[in-house]
């Protein structure tokens, strides 16, 4: 039955068969947590005689709450684990409060608002008191109160600073309201509530603290400070509380997350004993020493020296680009290079950026390569709300025949356009044999326009600006480069101001990618509107294949969790990673350290690092800065080229561990050569080659007596040479 304590290390042995009373596990990436806890449920059934039913494990997944309830079954066996309650922080407090609704505003049977649900109350309620919207959008007022309900603090308790908080206030006193009149809960109250509960109600707080004799919380460093207090009522009584989490991978503070509940634990449980998890079995050494030197500069955390069996492994390729373009074309080159030399299947490579936007030449090297690609967390850049607003705005131009353009963004930003108004313009349109777009040109002359008294005042006035702008963006176009018309459409219409609604994270990203459209309108400065349409519309057109083995496409954020064989780290300029909002905030860039330790540490045998010497596209280039988090890592450990394009480590250094994995290329027999006995060309060396110039060294094997090199050039891309034929001077 405890077979399994066998197969544990040292530290994972220790963190299992801890005594009772609080742990802290703190685990590094790749140390196998989920093990420790699914062990440590079946330990305590099957060695310590504790009841399913006394064990409450939480997680933040309901794919990791099922993980770990399938791996505790194949442990003990059904029966043995029934009544443990393992569930998300969420579904847990349904439970509970579904049991203690009477101590409830509510009747057992309420109902969960979802997001959709919950923007709309705070939109009827902005309307209803008369309030801007423009100034005070939906979707910031309802962030400003879940940020409140995860700080424990309630509607009556608001803080007020500004008159933006006065407001907030109101609405956050009405939405509540509101909820509880429809028998309702947001995702907020299901934490809210049951925290009260505890709090104020001693004797349900007693009746589960004393159930549950242990309490098991994953992920700990992505609690919130409603979650914290929960758990800590619900460890009350017996004190086995057992978190683990790695304060290191603590980047969500957007959300809520709070890493200092860390911090938190050790003070409110001063006796509680730690267990540092260093060993990982995901990564190579040199991948693991380079995550370390970069997270060690941060500040107050629990040191942990992370180890491997695994071996040295390969050192780190750093690459510096040209330019962006250059940085993508890099990307999907070497994936190819490894998928043909099969070290990897397409499905084993990553490659991660900072913004979504980043995402959009990425998506186009691919496309224009013919390879396929996965992206994570995101549409495609073309697909997204305001990439495709403004390419709408910019078609209308164009032709203002188009109708699926006019329809998408007739009320863009919200001017006042109602159905019924939109139905008038369609029907006159017919009625006249025009498009809608040219009653729209036709109603900017006001009331001398034939068409202008068929709508009642109120519709005619937004119809008539509309048609104004419309009518004054059609007369600069031929004059005008498309970046120019794009820049006066965006200004005209106060874009910026429609999406920005807050300083959160989605609404800066939203900017960002308007701002990532604009860079390649800039590249069409002697190119026509119609040319730039074209291209945007067959590379929108041309659906990636969602086939399971591809490379996957994803933000450092969203890779939380995983793990890939090679990983690409895109976009490592200052202002980019770290991301410049962090410049002025010192907890922003301990974040920033902490979202680069957490992409280093998703690869298990290839890591690269990538960055670009200008960046911003071919008509606006912007000379960068390499991210200041470069220099943390230990020259021993990088391969490639620094910015003065000299090699990173003196020759004659470069180690390389043998990667006598099953390669197999297939190269037509090129001339019977004197055999090779020993590889001249080390991975990040630099070459140069009669025609294509100078270029790096990517990888070398010894194959049927010569030396197969690949190598970068920047004039051509990766090219695989035999030695022997290629003539390659190192330089």
């Amino acid at each position: 039955m405890m077979d399994f304590l066998n197969k544990l290390n040292p530290q994972q042995k220790s963190a299992v068969t801890a005594p009772d009373g609080p742990v802290l596990v703190v685990a590094g990436p790749g140390s196998g947590k989920t093990r420790v806890l699914t062990q440590r449920i079946a330990y305590l059934i099957a060695s310590e005689g504790v009841r399913p039913w006394q064990i409450l494990a939480v997680t933040f997944t309901n794919k990791a709450a099922k993980e770990m309830d399938q791996r505790v079954k194949a442990m003990l066996n059904e029966q043995a684990t029934e009544g443990i309650m393992l569930g998300t922080f969420h579904s847990i407090c349904a439970r509970i409060l579904r049991r203690e609704a009477d101590q409830l505003p509510l009747e057992s049977n309420f109902v969960i608002f979802d997001s959709d649900d919950q923007e709309r109350i705070v939109k009827a309620i902005i309307r209803e008191l008369n309030l801007n919207e423009k100034l005070y959008r939906p979707a910031s007022v309802h962030a400003s109160i879940s940020r409140a309900k995860n700080e424990l603090i309630g509607p009556e308790d608001y803080p007020i600073n500004t008159y933006r908080d006065e407001v907030v206030k109101r609405v956050y006193v009405e939405y509540q309201k509101r909820l509880i009149n429809s028998n309702a809960v947001d995702f907020d109250d299901l934490l809210v509530y049951t925290a009260r509960l505890m709090e104020d109600v001693p004797s349900v707080r007693d009746k589960y603290a004393q159930r549950f004799r242990h309490v098991l919380v994953d992920e700990f460093q992505d609690t919130n400070l409603a979650q914290y207090a929960l758990v800590k009522h619900l460890a009350s009584y017996h004190k086995n509380i057992f978190c683990v989490g790695d304060p290191d991978q603590s980047v969500y503070a957007w959300r809520g997350a709070d890493y200092r509940n860390i911090q938190r634990f050790e003070q409110d449980f001063p006796d509680a004993q730690v267990v540092l998890l260093e060993q990982n079995y995901r990564s190579h050494q040199n991948i693991l020493d380079a995550a370390t030197s970069v997270i060690d500069r941060a500040r107050n955390r629990h040191k942990k020296r992370l180890f491997s069996d695994r071996g040295a492994g390969e050192k780190i390729f750093f690459y510096e680009a040209r330019d962006d373009y250059g940085e993508a074309a890099f990307v999907v080159d070497t994936i190819a290079q490894l998928v043909l030399s099969k070290q990897f299947e397409p499905g084993d490579c990553a490659v991660m950026y900072r913004t979504n936007a980043m995402s959009r030449l990425l998506e186009e090297a691919f496309l224009q390569a013919r390879l396929p690609y996965r992206l994570v967390g995101a549409q495609r850049f073309y697909g997204r709300r305001e990439v495709k607003d403004v390419i709408a705005f910019l078609r209308l131009v164009h032709n203002p025949a188009d109708e699926a353009a006019l329809s998408r963004i007739i009320n863009v930003p919200p001017r006042g356009i109602g159905e019924k108004t939109l139905t008038t313009l369609y029907m006159i349109a017919s009625q006249n044999n025009i498009s809608p777009s040219a009653v729209l040109l036709d109603l900017a002359r006001g009331g001398d326009s034939p068409y202008y008294k068929s709508f009642t005042g109120r519709a005619a006035l937004p119809l008539a600006d509309f048609g104004g702008m419309l009518a004054n963006w059609r007369a600069i176009a031929p004059t005008s480069t498309t970046a120019e018309l794009f820049d006066r459409i965006v200004k005209d219409i106060n874009y910026k101001d429609h999406i920005v609604e807050d300083e959160s994270e989605e609404s800066i990203e939203r900017w960002e990618n308007v701002q990532e459209l604009k860079r390649l309108a800039l590249e069409y400065s002697t190119r026509t509107l119609e040319e730039f349409l074209e291209n945007v519309a067959l590379v929108a057109d041309q659906d990636t294949i969602t086939d399971v083995n591809a490379p996957t496409l994803l933000t450092l954020h969203a890779a939380k969790g995983l793990e890939f064989g090679a990983v690409f780290i895109v976009g490592l300029d200052d202002g980019i990673i770290p991301h410049s909002r962090s410049f002025d905030e010192p907890e922003q860039m301990e974040e920033e350290r902490r979202l680069f330790y957490v992409g280093i540490t998703r690869a298990k045998d290839k890591l690269y690092l990538l960055r670009a010497i200008q960046r911003g596209g071919r008509g606006m280039s912007e000379e960068t800065y390499p991210s200041r988090f470069l220099e943390d890592l230990p020259a021993e450990l990088l391969v490639g080229k620094t910015r003065t394009g000299r090699p990173t480590t003196s020759r004659g250094q470069y180690g390389r561990a043998d990667s006598s994995s099953d390669t197999r290329w297939t190269l037509p027999s090129p001339p019977q050569p004197a055999p090779v006995a020993t590889s001249r060309y080390k991975a990040g060396i630099r070459v140069k080659h009669g025609m294509w110039g100078e270029g790096i060294v990517l990888d070398s094997k010894l194959q049927d007596g010569d030396e197969i090199v690949d190598v970068v050039f920047e004039s051509v891309g990766i090219k695989r040479l035999a030695a022997s034929l290629a003539n390659l001077t190192i330089i």
